[in-house]
């Protein structure tokens, strides 16, 4: 609605259109031609005006052609251009001069001829169908040669921020993935954890279809934070599983250990962060249509990714896994290496289950289970202690004492 255009009407104006050729030629520059022009049309510019001295106050003098003398063609053909040589031509030799009609005023962009075509948003529509709208047009799809038609304001406010979310999320991708290396000390588990990303913005598209929202710059705002709380939840499960496996626990058991004990967090956050969400979901207060899609979209993703991660993060480690058996599986006959040894020599943190970093274990610290040493050695000391310990009966009085 209330459409504006900066484009000014169309009023008659006297056009003069210099000979590029017949003016290098006789010696003219654009420079003459300019000053000659301005003088007699609009006079100098006001440092060049001469000036007359009151006493108290200059006066500007602004020597130019009468009013009827600038509606006469044949008078402005007739002013005289000095060129180079000395001598004086008639400016009708070096121009085309001829009344026609012309905007009032020219607006640039970036040195090119500007026109803004602006409206205003009505009810519930978003800004990325009002553009689609406008750009459907006949006349936006056969424009004239030379004419272009680019957006401005909140529209390319808009295209700015999601060229720079996909940056984002490339760059953010890229981190976790690094810092998951170094924390597992595996290259090929990572993987698992980064999978379940796609899973939550597939639940961000099916509720915002749901609640008839548009995917807007806030719901972009929502995915980028749902990349962090995703990432959280696969990491509670492929942690707690890598964790078992160390101990000599079988990995089907390990994986359905890691479900059936880390569940009840993982919905216990994905909860209380829905229920956070909610208020904003419900467009409650000023600018709360602003917020209420990534409200939306950020419970969808929550539900969804937390729902799926529990069925496809447990699959897609087994996989993971048995490739990380396959490549040491046909490394260590060529290089000589054992499980935990390369020639021989016992390397801390080596692991064949998957691609680990030797030694990063012992830099980052003990784990918060116990590894397969510790659980032998307690076992050792405790077994003794358990035989050698007389068993002492409690005492139980009677009425008859």
């Amino acid at each position: 609605a209330n459409p504006i255009s900066t484009a000014a009407l169309d009023r008659p104006e006297l056009q003069i259109r210099p000979r590029a050729d017949l003016a290098a030629e006789l010696g003219v520059t654009a420079d003459m031609l300019s000053e000659t022009i301005r003088v007699a049309t609009i006079g100098d510019v006001g440092p060049n005006l001469a000036r007359f001295d009151l006493g108290d106050r200059l006066i500007p003098i602004r020597l130019q052609l009468a009013d009827k003398d600038r509606a006469d063609i044949n008078r402005l053909e007739n002013l005289k251009l000095t060129t180079l040589r000395g001598s004086s031509v008639p400016l009708s030799s070096v121009v085309d001069i001829s009344f026609a009609q012309g905007p009032a005023a020219i607006q640039r962009y970036d040195r090119t001829r500007r026109v803004a075509v602006e409206a205003d948003l009505v009810g519930a529509t978003q800004l990325g169908e009002a553009v689609e709208a406008v750009l459907a047009l006949p006349a936006a799809k056969s424009l004239p040669p030379g004419v272009i038609l680019k957006q401005a304001g909140d529209a390319e406010i808009m295209g700015e921020v999601f060229a720079g979310f996909f940056q984002a999320m490339g760059a953010g991708l890229l981190m976790v993935f690094g810092v998951l290396i170094l924390l597992f000390g595996s290259v090929l588990q990572p993987i698992t954890i980064l999978f379940s990303i796609p899973l939550s913005i597939g639940g961000v598209v099916a509720a915002l279809m749901l609640a008839k929202m548009s995917f807007s710059m806030p719901v972009v705002i929502g995915m980028l934070m749902l990349i962090g709380i995703v990432t959280k939840n696969a990491i509670m499960l492929v942690d707690f599983a890598i964790e078992q496996m160390a101990l000599g626990v079988p990995r089907t058991t390990a994986i359905v250990d890691a479900g059936r004990k880390r569940a009840r967090p993982i919905i216990m956050t994905t909860i209380a962060m829905a229920a956070g969400m909610i208020p904003a979901s419900l467009a409650l207060g000023d600018g709360g249509e602003f917020r209420a899609p990534m409200a939306v979209g950020v419970i969808g993703g929550l539900l969804v990714s937390t729902v799926l991660s529990l069925i496809f993060v447990p699959a897609v480690f087994t996989i993971m896994d048995d490739v990380g058996k396959i490549i040491w599986s046909g490394l260590r006959i060529p290089l000589g290496w054992r499980d935990g040894q390369v020639f021989g020599v016992r390397i801390p943190g080596l692991y064949f289950g998957s691609i680990r970093i030797p030694g990063f274990s012992s830099m980052v610290g003990p784990t918060d289970e116990p590894d397969e040493s510790e659980v032998s050695e307690i076992k050792e000391k405790s077994l003794p202690d358990a035989i050698e310990r007389p068993v002492r009966m409690p005492k139980y009085s009677t009425a008859a004492e």
